[in-house]
């Protein structure tokens, strides 16, 4: 696991910086271009994109166009699911794009792994690596890569929403009481419900109830999401 990238992508300041990390981040798991996108659903008017990327110069006009994602089934399946995708050129021809494929192929575009987080109040976190060779066809080294994915997307999306977003993010700090506080500490510890209530003198099913209230305070979707911003907020050390 490609441990030093989850912590420093965390500490970026700016885009500058967030995008340098996923970069990084994106060479050392053996792919080419990374495209990091926060999208933000709004109740009137179009949804807005916002997206760090490392695009060849040359796509850039197509790989921007809007209408593309309409069309892309990698993009379609990230709008839906939260399963990361592993796409090559199977994924376009099987859904009758086999021409945008080989348009895109072109500049490197050839295979990758995709993933979206779905937060509440309409916000999502679009992460996906590229590049022009095949995955690899060890299953095993295949979900390494695809686990590695996943957990640098949980970090990357806390610093995205915080750099991109910042009118998105609230203005104050979520008022968690002491006992959600507590189960948090002890999640970053890596204690399961059932260990925080032994150490707490409380049922497993309290101990969860105040982590998924905490997670849900914070406006996240799972606890650790909640930890890792309750960290940045200070709230927990």
């Amino acid at each position: 696991m490609l441990q030093g990238g989850f912590t420093s992508v965390l500490q970026t300041r700016n885009r500058d910086e967030f995008q340098d990390e996923i970069v990084s981040f994106t060479k050392r798991l053996g792919f080419e271009t990374v495209s990091a996108m926060v999208v933000i659903d709004h109740l009137l008017g179009e949804a807005e994109f916002i997206t760090v990327d490392n695009a060849p110069q040359a796509y850039r006009e197509s790989f921007a166009k809007f209408e593309n994602g309409r069309r892309d089934p990698v993009m379609q399946h990230c709008r839906r699911q939260t399963m990361p995708i592993v796409w090559g050129q199977d994924t376009y021809v099987q859904s009758g794009l086999a021409d945008k494929w080989e348009e895109q192929s072109r500049f490197g575009y050839r295979t990758g792994i995709a993933m979206a987080l779905h937060m509440p109040e309409g916000r999502h976190f679009f992460l996906g690596v590229d590049r022009d060779q095949p995955v690899p066809s060890d299953r095993g080294e295949l979900t390494r890569l695809v686990a590695d994915l996943q957990l640098f997307a949980v970090h990357a999306q806390d610093a995205a929403l915080r750099i991109l977003t910042p009118a998105a993010t609230e203005p104050g700090l979520p008022a968690l009481t002491p006992r959600e506080l507590e189960t948090l500490r002890w999640t970053m510890e890596g204690k399961t419900a059932w260990e925080v209530g032994n150490i707490l003198g409380i049922t497993e099913r309290t101990a969860a109830l105040h982590v998924n209230n905490a997670t849900h305070k914070l406006g996240c979707v799972n606890k650790h999401q909640a930890v890792l911003k309750a960290l940045r907020l200070g709230l927990i050390r």
